[in-house]
């Protein structure tokens, strides 16, 4: 989706809540999507989750990188958290090998694109609106 403000920027920057952890991401992003599996709910007490993927080449830290933790949160993927706030920011996987996915709430002001589906649908919590005019992924 066009018409965003970040449309024209070539760099969007980020960081976790005490600002101890900042980070830029060069765009384009990849995709935006809302992750409704019980993993990304647990990591960020949230009904679920909007990602925003990059590859990992276009992601960068700024600052704080002793800060930068990483949690193997299932076998192949991880979490990057910050170790002094607690705020979770980052998730890569095997399963998508060369992404860097930035949790869309962690990122200053607007990126290139809006959400345009949910991921892990089967997994919703009922107690949260579903825009569901989005493409649904079941699992």
């Amino acid at each position: 989706m066009t018409g965003h403000p970040a449309t024209e920027q070539k760099t969007v920057q980020g960081g976790c809540l005490c600002g101890a952890v900042r980070f830029e991401l060069e765009l384009p992003s990849k995709w935006c999507a809302h992750c409704h599996c019980s993993m990304c709910r647990r990591a960020h007490g949230a009904g679920y989750v909007t990602w925003a993927g990059f590859g990992s080449d276009q992601f960068r830290v700024l600052q704080g990188d002793h800060h930068l933790h990483w949690y193997e949160s299932s076998p192949g993927a991880r979490r990057g958290f910050c170790s002094t706030c607690g705020s979770t920011m980052l998730f890569e996987s095997t399963r998508w090998p060369g992404e860097t996915h930035v949790a869309l709430g962690c990122i200053d002001g607007p990126i290139d694109r809006s959400p345009q589906a949910h991921a892990f649908y089967d997994a919703h919590v009922d107690w949260i609106p579903i825009d569901d005019s989005l493409t649904i992924y079941r699992g």
